[in-house]
Order: C-alpha cells, then structure tokens, then sequence
C-alpha cells in the first residue's frame, strides 16, 4: 500500500491545475488519478472539439435519460477522457463569466468566492496574447489565451448587423463589462489546443513528488468512520488501495464526481439502499442541482459560398483547409467551436446579459457526429445564461463501469422557456439586420414557418442539445442549505474530503465553464495552502 500526502482524482480542468499546484511544494507527495489515456493524436489540434465528439477512446459518451420537455430525446453529453478532461475536447472558448455570478456565490453563503476574491486567480491563470495587462486580464500565465485571428466577410456583416439591430460591439468580453458583440478568445495559441495537460501538467511532471496514473479510474474512497483516508483505483485489472495522509480531493467532474461518491456509499440512502450499497454518510444533496444550457442552434443558408466553411471546408477544400493549418496555423483547422459570440438582454430592463450566442460560419449536419452540411451555411446558437431547472445525475446500478442516470430536466421552468423564446427572437433580430441582406440566404431551421411562441418552444424542445456545460451536482454552501461543500470545498460532515471540479458551483456561471473550472482547482490549491 502506497502512501501520498495528497490523491486528486481526475485529471481535467480543476483536477490538473490543482495537482500541478500542489507538486510545487517539493515536500508533498501528489498522486494525480485519470480513468483515462495519457491522450490522443487529434487532441492538439483546435477542430479536435468535432472530431472527438463520439470518439469513445478520448470521449464518455455519456446520454441523458429521455424527458417529456425534450421531446422524449437521448440528449449526448460528451466528456473529456484522458489527461486534460474536458479542456482536451472542449470548443475553446474562453469566457470568465460575469462578476454578479460570483457575487451571487458569495452572498449565497460561499464566502471566499466573490469576484474580487476570484478575479485575481482568473489574471493568474491567464497568458492573454492581445492584452496589455489592463482590466484585470493576466499576460504571465500557464494558460495562453488569444483572440481568434480568423477573418471573414461574415463576421464583418454580423458585427455591422449588430450595430444596425440596436446592440452593441464589446472589445473585451472577459473584463468587467460582458455585454455585446465580440471577436471569441480562445484557449489556443499558435494553432494547438491549450489544455490543462499542455499548459499546467506537461511542465509539472518533471517534478519527481508528481506520479500520474492514467487508465486507472478510481473505484471507491476509503472511510474511517467520519475521516476520509485514501481511494481504491483499478488498472489493468488489479484493485489497488492507495492512502491519502493529508486529503482526498475529487475532481471528476459534475458526471463522475456524484456517481463516484454514491459509489461509496455516500449520498440520499434512499438512492443508495435502492442500489444494495450500504449508507457510510448520509448527504442527500449529493447528484441534486444539476444544471446545463439548453442550446438552440439556428441555421441559414448563405449567399456567397466563399464565406462559409461547409463551401471551404469540404470535399478538396478540406485537403487546403490542412495545408494551411499545417503551414500557417490557422483556417478551419484553428477555430474554436465559434469564432464570434455575443452576450445580450432579452429584457432592456436586465442589469446584465442573459443569453449567449456563439456565431459560426458553418452548419453541422449530424449534431451527434459534427458531420459539415452540404450546402454553403452559417449558425448562429442561444443558450441562457443562468438557467434555472434543475436536474440530477445518480447511479442507475452499483456497477463502477454503468454510466449514472443524467435528467436534464431542461425547460422545467418557465423563466427558462421565456428566455429561450426571446433569445431566439434575438437571433433572428441579428441575422435578419440590413448590412447582411447580401450575405444572408434563406432560414433553413427551423425555417419562416415557426413563428409563435409556442412554435418556437416546440422547436426548441425537440431539437436543441447541449452546450456540454455540466456543474452544481456537488454544491457549495452552508451546512443545513442542501449543500454538499462549504466554502473551502471540504465536504459536509467528513474529513479529510474535498471535490474541485464544476459539480461545487452554486448556479451557473455566464458562459462557457471551462475557465471557472480551472479557477476551482486554482482556488482550491490556494485553500489547501494556506491551511498547511
């Protein structure tokens, strides 16, 4: 039996920063546990966000259970599965989220997490290439972040239509102010991907106190009475206990997190007695308050071909779209899953945004297998920020190997379908302004036709997906407030336990969720070091 001072099983977003942080102190022994490979040969490149989306060596593949308010779909939700997590298939964009997420954090009862205490780790993770070290936005971090270099007559129409539609154009989205219009930033750099395993844990595994384990997905955590001691991890066929002789920290994100958990018999003993586990603690918030975005994409042909990559990027124009990323870096090969976004109100009387669009110029044929259509096309996609249905992710069977029941429990709520609604009326808003009359085609999906309010629910409720943003299955707050975590990410009622990953995050953040991820495992190295 192995002894470390510190276990962090899994190895994505909040998972690397945090192990690699704590191996910085040369006196802690760290033990970094990953259930999957080391990596994958397409990972580097940026499009590896479409080409990993049903690839089961590098992707979960989990699916959701069908729900009436989703027309009864098995919804995929794709997760990250090697070194890296999610960051080393994700889309790439880079969005902090708005300062009012964290404030509300905090006046929930998570003191510690307000933007004036988070923004700091957010510069300190940043390398921004296009900034200038003003607005809070780092230029020394691991992580290098750029603003997409991409030009396209496209963008310069949709950022004109802004303007002509009323909105306005944001030259940084990550600083204090979200709102508008904007080029994406995005976690690549000189064309490759800048995952947590390239920025934080390639540099770390000189370090001879650091041992990582890929393909030994950890089964169990190990309990004495109230106290936390060490993990049982398979590999390769063999059970193998390992000890923790300070703590255990999960990291495995808002899926694997409350399944492993519950896996140990912590969680509601209902849904543990249901599955023959026994009770070792109970916490009946454990795989409660799960939230995603619910995303609408919205598709038009367009006009001139040259201006859409479904014309440039397929057939022969696939094999030039290489050439240039292998002799430039950039074309489709470089992009992010969207190269300009937007953060808008529905309601003028809002004090900040409440969707997001990600623009794109293309379309996607196959959602499932991110396959190009066939005709010249762009997307423009809604997704409300800060949604408010609540779902839940639990074991469906004491089996380690059976995915956990995901209930999205989308549109539950009627703030959620009113939103929706209105970003899809701001859409249309967008794309039908004058100064892109040219460019503009036809409406393809849903197409003229759906029009009312309850159409367009309809329409979202049969055919929206994802937009891969699991978190709040482990909850940060008070004792007492159907929390799972306090405040410093320790676990209610044990010791020696802690979970860093988006499961902890109260509500959703504004935007995409890999950057709060890595700021939880930033933080949660901060707590653990100034507790030592």
């Amino acid at each position: 039996m192995d002894q470390y001072d510190y276990i962090v099983v899994g190895a994505g977003s909040a998972g690397a920063a945090l192990a690699a942080r704590l191996s910085e102190n040369p006196r802690w022994r760290v033990l970094l546990l990953e259930a999957g490979r080391a990596s994958h040969p397409y990972s580097r490149f940026p499009v590896s966000f479409g080409l990993l989306i049903d690839n089961a060596r590098a992707n979960w593949r989990y699916e959701s259970e069908p729900e009436p308010g989703t027309a009864n779909r098995a919804i995929p939700v794709p997760r990250g599965k090697m070194l890296g997590g999610s960051s080393a298939i994700n889309g790439l964009v880079w969005v902090r989220g708005q300062p009012l997420d964290y404030d509300t954090w905090a006046q929930m009862g998570a003191r510690g997490w307000s933007w004036q205490e988070v923004a700091p780790i957010f510069t300190r993770i940043e390398c921004y290439e296009s900034g200038n070290g003003l607005n809070g936005r780092g230029t020394t971090g691991l992580l290098r972040v750029t603003e997409v270099p991409d030009q396209n007559p496209l963008y310069d129409g949709l950022f004109k239509a802004a303007i002509a539609a009323g909105f306005k154009v944001n030259r940084d989205y990550n600083g204090e102010d979200q709102e508008g219009v904007v080029k994406t930033q995005a976690s690549i750099s000189g064309g490759r991907r800048m995952s947590v395993a390239h920025c934080y844990l390639k540099p770390a595994m000189r370090r001879p106190n650091l041992d990582i384990l890929t393909e030994a997905p950890t089964r169990r955590v190990l309990l004495e009475g109230t106290r936390c001691v060490g993990v049982v991890y398979e590999r390769w066929g063999r059970r193998v206990e390992v000890r923790a002789g300070r703590e255990v920290i999960l990291s495995a994100g808002a899926v694997a997190t409350p399944q492993l958990l519950e896996l140990s018999g912590i969680g509601n003993p209902a849904i543990l007695k249901a599955h023959g586990i026994d009770v070792a603690h109970a916490l009946p918030a454990v795989g409660e308050n799960f939230r995603d975005h619910i995303n609408a994409r919205v598709v038009w042909r367009v006009k001139v071909p040259a201006v859409s990559y479904n014309h440039k990027a397929r057939g022969i124009g696939a094999v030039g779209q290489v050439l240039r990323y292998v002799t430039t870096g950039g074309g489709f090969f470089s992009l992010p899953s969207a190269p300009l976004l937007a953060f808008l109100k529905t309601r003028p009387e809002l004090a900040t945004p409440d969707v997001q669009m990600h623009l794109v110029p293309y379309a996607i044929k196959d959602p499932k297998r991110r396959k190009l259509q066939t005709f010249p096309s762009m997307t423009v996609s809604v997704y409300q920020l800060r949604p408010e249905s609540l779902g839940s992710i639990h074991i469906r069977s004491a089996d380690p190997d059976a995915h956990p029941a995901i209930r999205f429990n989308f549109l539950s709520d009627t703030i959620d379908q009113r939103t929706m609604v209105d970003g899809f009326r701001l859409i249309r808003r967008l794309v039908e302004a004058e100064p892109l009359d040219g460019l503009r085609g036809e409406e393809y999906s849903p197409g003229k036709h759906v029009q009312s309010d309850e159409e367009i629910l309809g329409w979202i409720r049969a055919n929206a997906q994802t937009a891969y943003h699991p978190i709040g299955t482990c909850r940060m707050g008070p004792a007492g407030s159907n929390a799972v975590v306090d405040e410093k990410l320790k676990m209610h009622g044990l010791e020696g336990l802690r979970i860093a990953d988006g499961s902890i995050f109260p509500t959703m953040p504004s935007g995409n969720t890999n950057a709060p991820c890595i700021m939880v495992g930033e933080k949660c190295a901060d707590l653990i070091r100034g507790a030592a």
